[in-house]
């Protein structure tokens, strides 16, 4: 991972960021990290978080963020507002789907409760439509064997399982954040982000964005990602000196002006 100040990208269209740890600092954005989102979005860039919290979580934030979109759920499901239609919802699966995958989920959330020592569903999961989260570093905390165990646990009932810097979150379905992405340029903008991939940047923290940092060229972590260096098999190309919201704000200036 290089410094920031070796990052210069050519004319960038877009940003996907992470929430949890990239853009929020002890779970609350801060106003550094709003700001730079409200820059982003006032130089024409367009500004799509994509995070693993459910659609719950992220609908206050849809509301109220200055963004194009936040994509929740891993992918799963798309959130937008506007002042003309309010909030609305789109999704990757169809209602039939959801409805099968959740009640298999729920059973194996349950299993995972009563099995493993420790482990318990996230305080989130109330809003969660189309996945499930075991919470290893927000309220509780879980050590890695156990983490590892709770993984292992999700993909023998066939789920995908991931780690974000709070939470292990599984599902059912090929989705990922990479086809989130993708699904949420051709429903917004009716492109092919693949075909212009290298005019976006990603930004995140942890072991979940590695698929966002193996395939577009432009990705930086914020310093926190140190925490997760000896587990990254795909790294970000840069990092930031500040941490967390500090770290987005960074390389919001760096972007804009040229200044870290």
């Amino acid at each position: 991972m290089q410094t920031l100040q070796l990052f210069s990208p050519p004319k960038i269209v877009g940003i996907f960021t992470d929430i949890d740890d990239t853009l929020t600092t002890e779970g609350r954005i801060t106003p550094d990290a709003l700001q730079a989102l409200a820059d982003l979005k006032a130089a024409g860039l367009q500004v799509v978080p994509i995070t693993g919290r459910p659609v719950g979580w992220s609908e206050p934030f849809a509301k109220s963020w200055p963004v194009d979109a936040i994509v929740a759920e891993n992918g799963a499901v798309g959130l937008r507002h506007s002042a003309e239609q309010g909030l609305h919802k789109i999704y990757q699966q169809d209602a039939a789907t959801r409805s099968a995958n959740f009640d298999r989920m729920q059973a194996v959330l349950a299993h995972i409760e009563r099995t493993v020592s420790g482990a318990c569903r996230s305080q989130d999961s109330a809003g969660r439509e189309t996945d499930i989260a075991i919470d290893h570093s927000e309220f509780t905390h879980l050590l890695p064997a156990t983490i590892d165990e709770v993984v292992q646990l999700m993909q023998a009932a066939g789920m995908t399982a991931t780690v974000s810097s709070i939470h292990i979150n599984g599902w059912l379905g090929t989705h990922s954040k990479l086809t989130g992405a993708r699904w949420i340029v051709r429903e917004l903008w009716g492109r092919d982000l693949d075909a212009e991939i290298d005019r976006w940047i990603y930004v995140g923290d942890s072991t979940n964005d590695q698929v966002m940092f193996e395939h577009f060229p432009h990705t930086v972590g914020v310093a926190n990602i140190r925490r997760f260096e000896a587990q990254l098999t795909h790294p970000p190309r840069y990092i930031t000196q500040g941490e967390r919201g500090a770290g987005f704000a960074e390389l919001t200036r760096h972007l804009l002006t040229g200044q870290t």
